[in-house]
């Protein structure tokens, strides 16, 4: 399954002895293996990512080296993040670029028993990525699609809200406050243990940018999965927990204790105005058809915070 090569480069990286490999399911850009070491009678498992897609490592030839820097820069942070272990910058090892790291806990949830606390654990987890300074980090942001290259699409039944949605991407981008950003957060690379975010993982595109791209992302997925109505919840827990976040860090033990109890007092007023004050500005902007289409487009999210 590994090369010859390959496992050299894991055990001289490790100073252990490769004793099992297994293929990862859910990946569709890289391969991905778990990989069980053996270090003086200690097992650990480690989760080798190999960049098998051409094109991209044409387009990008330090990805290793990106997911490298973000998976560190994020630990350096605190946050639940992989370990990074080896970098193989060029494929001379691995036969293409490759990241070596260890293995999360948890696993993927994509239908919650409890809907309102999976929205909010993946708001906080996102929250705190994006307190994370990202000055000097080398990447900064820039779109997937740029904007000549879209189009109305002729199989819609309502291009006039394509149309709408066109002229907000070929507009001016709005101002941001630039920090730490995932890039490609979404459920689907969030995992869960005992009710909680145990671990956020697939960081080739951390870079500094908006945090608005993460939370648009996040809702893009989650309209998909389970409807606009929940995209449009996701983003009031992440008000909400923005807001606490900064009260805590700002005010001081007083606020601290009184947001400890939840979303109570002058904490959840502020956020309720907040939401308030978007839901206004969207209904006034939009009938629930453009905003049902814009939703799937992950374009109605606000960008002032």
């Amino acid at each position: 399954m590994l090369s010859h090569s390959t496992r050299s480069w894991i055990e001289n990286a490790t100073g252990g002895r490769v004793t099992s490999v297994a293929v990862l399911p859910g990946a569709t850009s890289s391969a991905l293996h778990s990989v069980a070491v053996e270090t003086n009678g200690q097992r650990s498992s480690l989760v080798l990512r190999r960049f098998t897609n051409r094109d991209w490592v044409r387009r990008e030839p330090d990805v290793a080296v990106r997911e490298a820097a973000s998976l560190q820069h994020a630990t350096r942070a605190g946050l639940p993040v992989p370990e990074l272990v080896a970098t193989d910058r060029d494929g001379s090892h691995c036969g293409v670029p490759a990241t070596l790291a260890t293995l999360m806990p948890g696993e993927v949830v994509l239908q919650p028993a409890n809907r309102d606390e999976w929205l909010h654990g993946l708001a906080g987890a996102v929250t705190k990525i994006h307190r994370v300074d990202a000055a000097g980090f080398p990447w900064s942001y820039r779109r997937y699609n740029e904007g000549e290259s879209l189009v109305v699409p002729g199989w819609s039944k309502h291009p006039e809200v394509w149309k709408r949605a066109l002229d907000v991407v070929y507009g001016a981008a709005p101002s941001f406050r630039s920090c730490f950003v995932h890039r490609d957060y979404h459920p689907s690379n969030v995992l869960w243990s005992s009710g909680r975010v145990s671990g956020i993982v697939d960081w080739v595109n951390g870079c500094r940018g908006p945090a608005g791209i993460d939370v648009a992302w996040c809702r893009h997925n989650l309209a998909n999965l389970h409807g606009v109505s929940t995209a449009d919840d996701f983003l009031a827990a992440y008000i909400a927990a923005w807001i606490r976040l900064h009260l805590r860090s700002v005010l001081g033990p007083h606020v601290r204790g009184r947001a400890a109890a939840g979303p109570a007092g002058h904490v959840r007023g502020m956020a309720c105005c907040r939401i308030s004050r978007y839901q206004q500005h969207r209904h006034a902007r939009a009938s629930g058809r453009v905003r049902r289409e814009c939703g799937r487009a992950a374009l109605g999210f606000p960008t002032d915070y």
